[in-house]
């Protein structure tokens, strides 16, 4: 009987959890598992990726960098990219700006902001930009304002529709005025293509601001943006200063902008190439809506 209740001590189940050790936690591969600052969800990065990167509890809608974006919106293999070499000067001087850019190009392995070129959407031709948060905030130089405005002529001369990605912080301020004048140049080369019939979606993703939510974001036929996305020129703080007013707490969000009809549409990741292509179809002779 002694003997019996001493073997049953032995193997009882411990009641509370033990700590891990750092060996056991050194056993889980770093950038396994994805927590969503949004619901907190823990889950595997896997799965996260499978979904292209929206939180699969909440939805919310993870940063995409262009590479990423290519992969997901485009036919596959029909990306061909466009003034991939063109990089920045440092035009004003400006200390450590070029080893700052460099230091971008190491990281995110792209020469610049925003990655231009041509590509199918479910077989439609398009010429896209799609800007890239990881380098440099997305900003505006001088070289990402050429490369938009060049990816626009060049669905001019495909005669092609013009889908541009934005995600920025605004103007780079390392390049001055220089970059300021970029607002300009891609507003006209819209005009240009819009005049001579081209059609032109944007679509806006966390964040557009600055000079690039009021330049050539704001300037297609069809204004989509990502759930959640913070669009808007000045920050909130200058706002109130300025107005001295409290913003609605939703103020430049996504949300925000559709009720106050400064967008035509929000729509999730996942649905984004069915509704695009449908767009596209519709502008092809005989076309209908389904949306």
């Amino acid at each position: 009987m002694l003997k019996d209740l001493f073997t049953k001590n032995t193997v009882k189940k411990k009641k509370y959890a033990t700590i891990p050790t750092e060996a056991a936690k050194s056993d889980v591969p770093e950038g396994i598992m994805t927590k969503c600052p949004s619901c907190k969800t823990i889950m595997y990065t896997k799965e996260l990726n499978k979904n292209l990167k929206v939180c699969l509890h909440c939805g919310y809608h993870f940063a995409m960098n262009a590479k990423e974006r290519i992969i997901s919106f485009l036919d596959e293999d029909s990306f061909i990219e466009i003034d991939e070499n063109m990089v920045s000067e440092n035009p004003l001087n400006f200390p450590d700006y070029l080893e700052k850019v460099e230091k971008d190009r190491q990281k995110t392995k792209i020469n610049e902001a925003v990655v231009t070129g041509s590509g199918s959407v479910n077989g439609n031709k398009v010429v896209l930009a799609i800007m890239d948060s990881t380098f440099r905030m997305g900003s505006m130089g001088s070289v990402v304002g050429e490369k938009i405005t060049r990816a626009i002529e060049k669905a001019d001369e495909m005669s092609v529709p013009f889908i541009i990605f934005t995600a920025s912080g605004g103007a780079r301020m390392q390049e001055g005025v220089l970059s300021l004048m970029q607002m300009a140049k891609t507003s006209v080369a819209l005009k240009r293509f819009s005049e001579n019939g081209g059609l032109i979606i944007s679509i806006m993703t966390h964040p557009t601001t600055g000079g690039v939510s009021a330049s050539f974001a704001s300037l297609g036929d069809y204004n989509f943006a990502e759930p959640g996305a913070l669009i808007g020129f000045a920050g909130r703080r200058v706002i109130e200063q300025s107005i001295r007013e409290e913003l609605p707490e939703d103020f430049q969000t996504a949300e925000f902008l559709l009720k106050h009809g400064q967008l035509d549409a929000i729509i999730t990741r996942p649905d984004l190439v069915d509704k695009i292509t449908n767009l596209l179809e519709i502008h092809q002779p005989g076309g209908e809506l389904e949306w």
